[in-house]
């Protein structure tokens, strides 16, 4: 059976880009364009992985991963391993990713080998 992948991120190109690599890889891909989107999907879906990108407008990724936790704490559902990726770098940043304990998190522009590495790790 298929896994089934998040991926949060405003960038239109960003979006298409993830979605087509992991279509190919055989994944079933939604894509949330906001945190709005992003919490319908995943109280109508069930997720295997999250991957989204930390720097977006309104409420970013960081927020995003705690609202989405919350969420399913509330529905008594599991944990879904999350991916943080970023163009944006700063030891701000990177306190606030190691504090949320994600998975995984990847600097933009990534090798789309080490994407998929990352990502099949997170779906084993």
């Amino acid at each position: 059976m298929a896994k089934n992948i998040l991926i949060i991120d405003d960038e239109e190109l960003v979006t298409e880009s993830i979605k087509r690599l992991l279509k190919k890889e055989g994944y079933n891909v939604t894509v949330a364009c906001n945190s709005k989107e992003a919490m319908e999907y995943i109280q109508t879906n069930d997720f295997n992985l999250i991957v989204s990108d930390i720097r977006m407008p309104e409420i970013d990724g960081v927020e995003i991963i705690k609202n989405i936790r919350e969420y399913l704490q509330q529905k008594n559902k599991k944990p879904i391993p999350e991916i943080l990726i970023t163009g944006y770098s700063s030891d701000e940043t990177f306190k606030q990713v190691q504090k949320l304990k994600v998975a995984d998190y990847l600097y933009k522009p990534f090798d789309i080998h080490d994407f998929l590495a990352i990502v099949k790790k997170n779906l084993s």
